[in-house]
C-alpha cells in the first residue's frame, strides 16, 4: 500500500468522495448515497486532521481503520479522530443497492474557544476500533438523524455571532446521545459481554501467576484488549458498564488474590510477595492491599493462620 493522503480540510475530503466544495470549511454534513469514490483496485489510504462520525448503511467498501477492517454492508454508527490512518477499498457494487447514510466531517478548529475543544477527545467512541461500532436500533437512527439534519440545516443558514455556539451545542448533544446509545448497547448484548468478561478474567488468572509476574512484572491493559480482540478504550468502557469497575482495578483485584495466596501458603516475607508479584516496592503493594481488604498484608496472614 502507498504512503497515505494527508487530507488536512474538509475540502480535501469533498474533492476525494466525488462531491461539491462544502458549504462551511469546518464543517460538512454529507448525504452518503452521493458519494463517489473515484478508486479501483488496491485501497487508497489516509490520514485525516478532523474528526468524523458516520451513520452508514450498505455501502460496498471495506475500510481499515488502524488494523481492524469493518465491512459496512450493515447500518452502524463509527467514529473516527483526527490523525489516524483510515484505508477504504471498494468492492463490487449491487446497482440495485444504493448506500445511505450520513458523514458528518468536523474540522478541530470549529470548536476553538469552546469547552468541547477540551473535552472532544475525551469522549471514547472516537478511540474506539472500526468492530466495535455502534448498533443503533430504529428509533435511535432517527434521533442520529434528525440531530445531523439539525447541524446540517444551522450551518447552511445565514452565519453569525450565534452559529458556532448553535452547532457546538448540536454537537455536543449529538455526541451525548451516541454516549447513551453505547451505554443500551452495552447492557442488551450482555451475553457478549459476559463472554469477554469470562475470557479476561482466564487471560488475568494466567498472567497473574507469581512465577509470570516475577519475570514479566502485572499484565498491562493494552495486553489484555489485545487478547480479547477489543481496543483498550471499550474493554474499559464494557468493564465499567457491566461490572462497575476499570480494567486496571480487575488488574489489581487478581493480583492481590494472589498475595492472598501466597501469605496463607508461603513464609516469604511481604517484600519477597511483593517482589514475585512485580511490585518494585513493597509499599505499593501493602497499600494496594490493604485498599481492597481493608487490612495489611501481616494482618492478613496472621488473620488467616488463626482460623
Amino acid at each position: 500500500m502507498s504512503r497515505p493522503n494527508r487530507f488536512r480540510t474538509i475540502a480535501d475530503y469533498h474533492r476525494f468522495a466525488g462531491l461539491p466544495p462544502p458549504d462551511h470549511p469546518l464543517l460538512s454534513v454529507i448525504d452518503y448515497g452521493q458519494v463517489e469514490y473515484q478508486i479501483e483496485g488496491e485501497a487508497v489510504s489516509w490520514v485525516q486532521d478532523f474528526y468524523s462520525v458516520g451513520l452508514k448503511r450498505d455501502v460496498d467498501a471495506r475500510l481499515w481503520y488502524g488494523r481492524q477492517e469493518y465491512d459496512f454492508e450493515g447500518g452502524l454508527m463509527a467514529f473516527i479522530a483526527p490523525g489516524r490512518v483510515v484505508s477504504l477499498r471498494l468492492i463490487a457494487s449491487d446497482a440495485s443497492r444504493k448506500p445511505s447514510g450520513y458523514l458528518l466531517l468536523l474540522h478541530p478548529e470549529l470548536f476553538y474557544g469552546t469547552q468541547l475543544a477540551s473535552r472532544i477527545g475525551a469522549y471514547e467512541m472516537f478511540h474506539y476500533a472500526l468492530t466495535e461500532a455502534l448498533f443503533l436500533s430504529p428509533r435511535e437512527e432517527t434521533v442520529i438523524e434528525e440531530l445531523l439534519q439539525n447541524i446540517a440545516r444551522e450551518y447552511r443558514a445565514v452565519i453569525d455571532r450565534f452559529s458556532q455556539r448553535i452547532i457546538v451545542t448540536q454537537v455536543e448533544q449529538l455526541l451525548s446521545y451516541a454516549e447513551r446509545f453505547y451505554a443500551r448497547q452495552f447492557v442488551t448484548r450482555q451475553a457478549a459481554g459476559h463472554r469477554v468478561i469470562a475470557r479476561l478474567e482466564e487471560v488475568l488468572r494466567e498472567a497473574c501467576q507469581p512465577d509470570r509476574l516475577e519475570v514479566d512484572g502485572p499484565p498491562r491493559v493494552s495486553d489484555l484488549a489485545r487478547a480479547v480482540h477489543l481496543s483498550p478504550n471499550y474493554l474499559a468502557t464494557l468493564l465499567r458498564e457491566l461490572t462497575g469497575r476499570s480494567t486496571q482495578q480487575h488488574i489489581q483485584a487478581h493480583l492481590v488474590e494472589r498475595g492472598k495466596e501466597l501469605l496463607v501458603t508461603t513464609d516469604e516475607s511481604v517484600s519477597g510477595i511483593a517482589y514475585r508479584l512485580g511490585f518494585r516496592h513493597a509499599a505499593s503493594f501493602s497499600k494496594l492491599f490493604r485498599r481492597e481488604t481493608a487490612v495489611t498484608p501481616t494482618a492478613y496472614r496472621e488473620g488467616a493462620r488463626l482460623r
